[in-house]
């Protein structure tokens, strides 16, 4: 998938890989899950429909933002402040999109598809590969045991637990 074409569906492939496994699953669940929005639009599932998922794709994504600057902050990243202010920024712009989807004012569109695609896959490609940069650079290799422990954990439990935090 070229992010220029919205039509086109997204997938993922290890060109987005950072080399957490655990970041690297996440990244994976929200491209499936902007696919089931992509879905949603070519079947004509509604608007009802897409927001559910939408509403699960913000969920995730603060949850998968939390681990990427707890990550980054206990690495000591040097560029953590302004990473995290791409986060807060992103969240801040899709809370007020699936704020007016759930007001009647906006609908889901491709237009709004394409925009999470290019941003998901502009973001990682960018900015989280100067942090598994960093990382390997640094020789951190503790966070993929770290990772590896915490995906057990996370597929022990089959119920959305990310849907209970809160971050922002």
């Amino acid at each position: 998938m070229t992010p220029d074409n919205k039509h086109s569906r997204l997938q993922w492939s290890d060109h987005f890989s950072v080399g957490i496994p655990e970041i690297d699953e996440q990244h994976k669940t929200l491209f499936n899950l902007i696919d089931k929005i992509h879905t949603a639009i070519l079947e004509r599932k509604g608007t009802a429909a897409c927001a559910e998922v939408l509403d699960e794709l913000v969920d995730y994504t603060r949850i998968h933002f939390g681990l990427e600057q707890s990550l980054m902050h206990m690495g000591k990243y040097p560029e953590y402040d302004a990473h995290c202010v791409l986060h807060r920024e992103l969240v801040t712009e899709v809370e007020s999109l699936q704020s007016k989807i759930h007001s009647g004012q906006a609908a889901i569109s491709f237009e709004l598809l394409h925009f999470l695609r290019t941003w998901l896959t502009k973001h990682i490609l960018g900015e989280d590969m100067k942090y598994a940069a960093f990382f390997a650079s640094n020789e951190l290799s503790g966070f993929n045991a770290w990772a590896e422990r915490s995906s057990k954990v996370v597929n022990a439990h089959q119920k959305k637990w990310w849907k209970r935090l809160k971050f922002w």
